[in-house]
């Protein structure tokens, strides 16, 4: 998924991209040529005493030098504008995407989870751009260059890179294997954060009134420390890296020095090429870190990735119609055929067999207990989800063939939804809902003569205002 969605989203950048690699090629080149020049003034300058030489030799290196810094600086430049427009484009991609899920995918994501996807996953993606065009592009340069070379300068100690390299890809490969599962971890930790986050902020007033502040900040505190227990753990393997690349690397040296040494002393290597082979053996290994530093963004990014792609390849249920309908004869007429609506995977449904008419200038009025799906009913109108049987019709037209509703002012069709008889005792019509379907439709008069659960309802509140 990683791969699809760096193709996807980066190739408007393909010319920025270009350029990075050969700005990061001619730089890496020259940083490769330096160790070089310096062995030939070390040999040919100061152990013959020439000056001359060691001016031109020094003049050389310093414009090598400069062309190092400004193709730095350069690609550094251009795959920062990349890697900031590749994360704008995604985030926008992204919100797009929302933009049009229903309720149903809304709710399956949840929005912790999809506020998450869309700023934290982007970001360490958006990290993984940037560094690849800072430090993955000159690693593998670097490393190849290095190693040839360092041969040149010597073969004889050519075999020190088959024993430094190999051991430091183990090693780092090591650590590596052991942060994957707990970045994977981390992101769900995010959400779960964010979820609660967001439940105590806009539940705020319901807490302070039931006075549920000290299992809310318990809640909180169970799932921060859960998220902190796994960054703490992915921190630790993290830390472990760097002093074990440095064990190796200066291991390395340090053999380089004594299997190097014992070499001058034979007349079978100079000086020079010496400090040379010691710098190429340096800038290999710190290639190596750099493509293992590359390679502890990678595990976290693909992740993220893989849940960025799951929201942008979810279509939404509710599918725009293929040919609109946008002029009709009469205004704000309601009507529901035989609708019926189950969320994915329950086994029942939360509305069945639901039909009536609300008319234009009219109040309809839906009442019931809680959970016997009035909002349910109420979402389907602005299509919040779609139906799984029966049809919405809005003016006589499918709501899913119906492109927009104009502004009526007057004679509006008026649904209110409530629990309190008291809110639509004056209703034109009042339809009352039971375990998801309508089970009694009149004015108040009406139902209090042949609605049972009307009556129950009524007489419950009545109840309780008079125990009040």
């Amino acid at each position: 998924m990683l791969v699809r969605l760096l193709r996807e989203f980066l190739r408007p950048y393909r010319a920025a991209l270009l350029i990075v690699v050969a700005l990061q090629f001619v730089g890496t080149m020259a940083a490769l040529y330096l160790p070089s020049l310096n062995a030939d003034i070390i040999d040919n300058g100061v152990a013959r005493g020439d000056t001359g030489y060691i001016v031109r030799t020094g003049a050389t290196m310093l414009v090598v030098s400069v062309v190092q810094i400004l193709c730095t600086v350069t690609a550094v430049w251009f795959g920062a504008r990349t890697a900031m427009g590749f994360g704008r484009d995604l985030r926008a991609g992204i919100f797009h995407r929302v933009g049009t899920f229903s309720s149903r995918e809304v709710t399956a994501f949840g929005a912790p989870s999809l506020i998450t996807r869309n700023t934290n996953d982007v970001q360490q993606v958006q990290m993984l751009v940037l560094m690849s065009c800072t430090m993955l592009v000159s690693a593998p340069i670097m490393m190849v260059g290095g190693v040839l070379m360092a041969m040149r300068q010597d073969l004889g100690l050519s075999w020190l890179l088959a024993v430094c390299v190999p051991a430091l890809f183990l090693t780092v490969g090591l650590i590596i294997s052991r942060m994957v599962p707990g970045f994977r971890m981390m992101q769900v930790r995010i959400d779960a954060v964010n979820r609660i986050l967001r439940e105590q902020i806009t539940g705020i007033r319901v807490v302070r009134a039931f006075v549920r502040e000290p299992y809310e900040t318990q809640r909180f505190a169970d799932a921060n420390g859960d998220l902190s227990a796994v960054a703490v753990r992915v921190g630790r393997w993290m830390a472990a890296m760097f002093p074990a690349v440095m064990l190796i690397l200066n291991v390395s040296s340090v053999a380089v020095l004594w299997f190097g040494g014992h070499r001058v002393d034979q007349g079978l290597m100079q000086v020079g090429s010496l400090t040379a082979f010691l710098a190429y053996l340096v800038q290999i290994l710190m290639a190596v870190m750099m493509a293992t530093f590359m390679l502890v963004l990678v595990p976290r990014a693909a992740v993220c990735a893989d849940r960025i792609v799951e929201v942008l390849d979810t279509e939404s249920s509710v599918v725009p119609p293929a040919s609109p309908v946008t002029a009709v004869a009469v205004h704000g007429e309601l009507e529901f055929r035989g609708v019926a609506f189950s969320y994915p995977g329950a086994v029942d449904p939360v509305l069945h067999d639901i039909s009536f008419l609300a008319r234009p200038g009219q109040t309809t009025a839906i009442i019931g207990s809680t959970g016997a799906g009035k909002s349910t009913l109420i979402n389907l109108v602005p299509r919040l989800f779609d139906t799984t049987d029966g049809a919405v019709l809005v003016d006589g037209v499918d709501a899913r063939l119906r492109r927009a509703l104009q502004p009526i002012t007057q004679g509006a069709t008026v649904v209110l939804v409530a629990q309190r008889v008291s809110s639509v005792i004056d209703a034109d019509q009042i339809l009352v809902l039971d375990d998801g379907a309508i089970v009694g439709s009149g004015t108040h008069e009406e139902l209090l003569a042949d609605c049972v659960t009307y009556q129950e309802i009524l007489s419950s509140q009545l109840a309780a205002q008079h125990a009040a």
